[in-house]
């Protein structure tokens, strides 16, 4: 079974700093590129990161880049966003989804695989 888990989020304090992880199961890692999309409350999904499948290439939204870092341990089947210099506009659930090239579209049936989702709350 295809598995995508999402977890690291929590509360965090406007500045502060979290490390999401995605671990994957059911499928070869390693072959696939790696995204992460948010939602907001109230807003649709937007795309965060994407990096490829033996992340040496990445790329950003232009509303974190500069303040998150996406990367992956192909050894681990895992992978991780970086995020630092936190704001409340940062407040969403963070979701990892595999695909057989990088993308950077929010439509999910481009994807082969999607998450569940973990949530970020940053607030004072």
């Amino acid at each position: 079974e295809v598995q995508l888990v999402e977890s690291g989020g929590g509360l965090v304090q406007p500045g502060g700093s979290l490390r999401l992880s995605c671990a994957a199961s059911g499928f070869t890692f390693s072959v696939y590129a790696m995204s992460w999309v948010r939602q907001a409350p109230g807003k649709g999904v937007e795309w965060v990161s994407a990096i490829n499948s033996d992340g040496g290439s990445t790329a950003y939204a232009g509303s974190v880049k500069g303040r998150f870092t996406i990367s992956r341990d192909n050894a681990k089947n895992t992978l991780y966003l970086q995020m630092n210099s936190l704001t409340p506009e940062d407040t969403a659930v963070y979701t990892c989804a595999a695909s057989l090239r990088v993308l950077r579209t929010t439509i999910r049936n481009l994807y082969s695989a999607w998450g569940q989702g973990t949530q970020v709350t940053v607030s004072s």
